[in-house]
């Protein structure tokens, strides 16, 4: 039986009139929400739970799981910039800042929704921590914003080529396209009217923004996640 996965962006919405960087960049995947259909009630999904620790399970819903956990992380740390804006931030900077929260809680959301379809072990809410994050201080808050952009841009070009359900491919590849154009809009921040947003460290010999395997990205960004979790078909233990 297939299944419409439909999660509404009602309480996010953005001011169309804006027309700052995001808006030029055509982002109407999160001001409209994100609709996905072709999941099955029969897909070929296992999930692995050993003792108290999760896993992200194997095939298609162990990808979900993962981009569930990013999103969730990246959901989280612009709630914390939002809810307490540090000092000096300017109003081009507090919009860029509303929009990529208000777009990250509805990827979160969304994976949320498409997991719950296809099986009950969904990934639980995680913890996450900022040791080294001044949420205060503008390098810092940026610093972190941009490390966290590449890593998911990097994430979601790494995972696409075990995803085997076409749909779930296509509603990646518009996410991913997201996820750029914030990577992009926080580059512009730290070096205004730079080519930083086709750097030499994300885009690679071809033109193409990098691909990072999994393991790469979970032990890139394991110092802000507090709860454990394993993917053993990926060989994170």
């Amino acid at each position: 039986m297939k299944k419409t996965i439909h999660v509404s962006n009602q309480g996010a919405s953005l001011d169309t009139s804006r027309r700052n960087f995001l808006k030029l960049g055509g982002i109407g995947l999160a001001m409209a929400g994100l609709t996905l259909v072709g999941c099955d009630d029969n897909d070929d999904f296992q999930i692995i739970n050993d003792g108290n620790i999760f896993d992200l399970g194997t095939g298609d819903v162990g990808i979900l799981n993962y981009a569930y956990a990013l999103e969730q992380l990246e959901a989280d740390f612009y709630t914390k910039v939002v809810n307490n804006f540090y000092t000096g931030i300017s109003s081009t900077e507090k919009e860029i800042f509303t929009d990529l929260y208000h777009h990250e809680v509805i990827h979160r959301d969304f994976f949320k929704a498409a997991i719950s379809s296809a099986t009950q072990n969904v990934l639980p809410k995680l913890e996450f921590q900022y040791p080294n994050v001044n949420f205060n201080n503008r390098s810092s808050v940026l610093a972190t914003a941009k490390a966290l952009e590449d890593t998911g841009v990097a994430a979601y070009n790494g995972a696409g080529k075990y995803i085997t359900n076409a749909a779930y491919l296509v509603i990646a590849g518009k996410i991913v396209s997201v996820e750029a154009r914030h990577a992009s809009a926080i580059r512009n921040l730290i070096n205004p009217g730079s080519a930083d947003f086709s750097g030499d460290d994300v885009v690679d010999a071809n033109g193409l923004d990098l691909a990072k395997e999994p393991k790469d990205i979970v032990m890139a960004a394991g110092g802000f996640i507090k709860t454990p979790f394993t993917w053993k078909e990926r060989g994170i233990n």
